[in-house]
């Protein structure tokens, strides 16, 4: 098991892509836009852009967790879309119908060249983005927006079920697990965390940042939750669900409404110039 995990880098413990689009029926009442483009490697990516019925509220990029691909995680945000969202939602390289394979560099690359795009597309008002991000997601979605030379494009950044550092939740999966308990820590050593949330939330600021976790989480502990909030300043809010599950808060309709008021008054004219 050491030398597995030594000889793969331990990728496997934090990607599990799946090529094959799974048949959405759901995508009958919310036709998909097959969007192509490029991260800065050249790397060809894929995505699909949901847009509403009439003239969009804004428009949100959406970074998926680390299993599957958008053929299964769009349900879990299709709610947006009947709300009046646009929705870009993509692939991580080795996911779905993009190219590659899944690195921790790499996928940090796929979610800034998605952010460049989404300001590009037809349709999209560049004054009204926001950024989801949902469990691996939600890391990356951190470290995006505190980065990313679009910084100033960005209205909302919310990220559900997000872990706060990759080498704390390597060692809380290692330890949970009787042949690696006892390497846990020096095993969490091989994870590349460059990229650590709770190295980058404090920079997110002025975006306003809203942190969404379930106090009974089986995957991500909640403790990574508060760890993001005392780390992101007061900019940012702690959003509570109990019971629902990972990445699963969305199921609450006070939470979907909170929600989209906040997006709403993000969006809203002068928003930008208030938060700063």
């Amino acid at each position: 098991m050491t030398l597995l995990l030594l000889c793969t880098g331990c990728s496997s413990l934090i990607f599990y892509p799946q090529r094959h689009l799974v048949d959405n029926q759901l995508l009958v009442r919310f036709p998909a836009e097959d969007i192509s483009f490029r991260a800065s490697d050249g790397v060809r990516l894929h995505g699909w852009l949901l847009r509403p019925s009439g003239q969009p509220r804004g428009s949100i990029l959406v970074l998926h967790g680390n299993a599957e691909n958008i053929s299964t995680h769009v349900n879990s945000i299709l709610w947006l879309v009947k709300e009046g969202f646009a929705v870009f939602i993509i692939d991580y390289r080795g996911y779905g119908l993009s190219e590659g394979t899944p690195t921790i560099d790499g996928v940090h690359r796929d979610a800034e060249a998605a952010l460049a795009t989404l300001l590009t597309l037809p349709g999209v008002d560049p004054q009204r983005v926001a950024v989801l991000g949902q469990s691996l997601g939600g890391a990356i979605a951190i470290h995006l927006v505190a980065t990313t030379p679009h910084k100033k494009a960005v209205r909302l950044l919310v990220v559900d079920s997000p872990f706060a550092d990759y080498r704390l939740i390597a060692r809380e999966k290692l330890g949970g697990f009787f042949l690696t308990w006892p390497f846990q820590y020096p095993l969490s050593l091989l994870f590349n965390d460059d990229y650590s949330p709770l190295r980058f939330v404090g920079e997110v600021a002025p975006v306003p940042l809203i942190i969404i976790n379930d106090e009974l989480d089986p995957i991500v502990p909640s403790r990574h939750g508060r760890l993001l909030r005392e780390a992101a300043g007061p900019s940012a809010d702690l959003w509570t669900t109990s019971g629902l599950g990972h990445v699963g808060s969305f199921a609450d309709p006070a939470l979907r409404r909170a929600l989209v008021e906040r997006l709403d008054g993000a969006f809203a004219p002068g928003a930008d110039t208030q938060r700063r």
